[in-house]
């Protein structure tokens, strides 16, 4: 969508006088302008690739959460450090243990020839 720069600046002009920073105006777009905003984009682009409009008009777009396991080391000295850089690595340990990272991403349900 190409948008002249006079409307661009009444569009920040408008929404700086109601939400004070066009930071805030982003944010807005994403949730509560998402819809409408995505319907937009559909109608004026006519080269978007078939299998990219499939998912933007899919009717189930579900938010899945996956949990990765990973292994967190860190290394710490037995006793406390002094000024002889010899002696430094003769007590070092390594303490592991096992966390989780959670992955969030969409599933836009069974895939579907176009």
């Amino acid at each position: 969508m190409d948008l002249g720069s006079p409307t661009l600046h009444r569009v920040l002009y408008h929404y700086n006088q109601r939400y004070e920073s066009f930071g805030e105006f982003t944010w807005r777009c994403e949730d509560e302008l998402g819809p409408r905003k995505a319907g937009l984009i559909l109608n004026q682009l006519n080269d978007l690739s078939g299998w990219c409009r499939g998912l933007l008009q899919e009717p189930k777009i579900g938010l899945r959460r996956v949990s990765l396991r990973y292994l967190a080391c860190r290394y710490t000295d037995t006793k406390a450090f002094g000024l002889n850089w010899v002696d430094l690595g003769q007590d070092v340990r390594k303490a592991c243990e096992e966390q989780h990272l959670p992955v969030l991403y969409n599933d836009y349900g069974e895939p579907k020839e176009l």
